[in-house]
């Protein structure tokens, strides 16, 4: 394992996390960040080096859900043993962002992708890939996250018009920034590094094959992750990470990659749909009436800025699916809410059943 020590302060400990671990360094504990997670294995980066922590078992039994585990970025209370290079896991630190998604299944559960992140940069690749209704979709979970969201457009190499596409991004992310760059020509990368200064950190998100890994590498400035070409025909590439990973940077800074997620099932995400379709949320709000469906109304706002050309047909579109998506998606976790809920009380009732009455 990586002998390597880190300060506290480049892996990002704020005197916020500092206030929440006094408590526990009080009593002797120590305290580490999450770099990698699999199988319930941690590693964990200390002031002392890397470690490989397990979860204690009165915080395993206290756990509620997969919220409740730590995950990649998560400050962490730990005992170490250094000697050993391992530790146990007692405690989480108050998580300040958290980048989130439901998790695969039939089980309602909140699958944390990344923990404590500043920036999260959407990566979407300027070749067939592109696609600017999966940036308004990764936007409403960027915003959720309280992390602030920036775009990269990656393979600007591969793109005849590069401006073209900027301005068609522009007219979804309002207000938020977008670079285009190209590390098979190290095009742009460095307008990239203000977000990576000492302690901060930085997720990727974006699907398999847009050049997150690569990305990566070159800011690395070494080959630490793998990465494999896309197919021709589609502009799809294939998973080379499988994991969630934290990495530290020479500049200071820290970046965590993650699966490429083409489809994001999204968690809890009112405030980051109200962020991301802000204009719309505005232009609504001007219609005569409050309760206006925008179907026909007079004086309805919205079917105005159909109709003059200031709220694009397609977007406005794929505002009502998402908004759709999000109402069923609640009446289903409701549903299945419900249904765990009663099985609980079901097993617990059969449990009663069966203990042996004494008189």
């Amino acid at each position: 394992m990586n002998k390597q020590v880190y300060t506290l302060t480049a892996l990002g400990f704020t005197p916020a996390f500092e206030q929440a671990f006094q408590p526990y360094a009080a009593e002797g504990y120590h305290v580490g960040r999450v770099a990698l997670e699999h199988k319930r294995l941690y590693r964990v980066y200390t002031e002392q080096g890397e470690v490989l922590a397990e979860v204690a078992g009165k915080m395993r039994y206290n756990a509620l859900g997969r919220e409740d585990y730590p995950a990649v970025g998560d400050w962490v209370v730990i005992s170490p043993r250094y000697e050993e290079q391992k530790a146990t896991i007692h405690a989480i630190l108050p998580r300040q962002s958290k980048f989130s998604r439901k998790a695969a299944g039939t089980h309602v559960e909140e699958q944390i992708v990344a923990a404590n992140v500043d920036t999260v940069f959407l990566v979407n690749a300027l070749n067939h890939d592109f696609n600017v209704r999966r940036i308004e979709r990764y936007l409403i979970s960027a915003w959720e996250s309280g992390a602030n969201p920036v775009i990269i457009l990656s393979k600007a190499d591969l793109c005849d018009d590069v401006e073209a596409k900027i301005r068609e991004v522009e007219s979804v992310a309002i207000g938020v920034p977008i670079h285009a760059i190209s590390t098979w020509e190290a095009q742009g990368i460095d307008a990239l590094l203000p977000y990576l200064g000492e302690g901060k950190t930085v997720a990727l998100l974006g699907s398999s094959g847009v050049g997150k890994s690569s990305m990566i590498n070159h800011l690395k400035g070494e080959q630490i992750l793998e990465t494999q070409a896309v197919r021709e025909n589609d502009s799809r590439g294939r998973h080379t990470t499988t994991y969630r990973e934290l990495v530290t940077l020479p500049y200071g800074g820290l970046i965590i990659d993650t699966p490429g997620m083409r489809e994001l099932q999204l968690w809890d995400a009112d405030e980051g749909f109200t962020e991301a379709f802000d204009d719309i949320e505005s232009i609504a709000a001007s219609c005569r009436f409050g309760d206006c469906t925008h179907k026909g109304e007079p004086g309805c706002a919205i079917e105005a800025a159909l109709e003059d050309g200031t709220l694009d047909q397609s977007r406005y579109h794929n505002y009502l699916k998402l908004q759709k998506e999000l109402a069923f998606q609640e009446r289903k976790d409701n549903k299945l809410l419900q249904l765990a809920e009663k099985a609980k009380w079901k097993k617990i009732h059969q449990a009663n059943k069966k203990r042996p009455t004494h008189r």
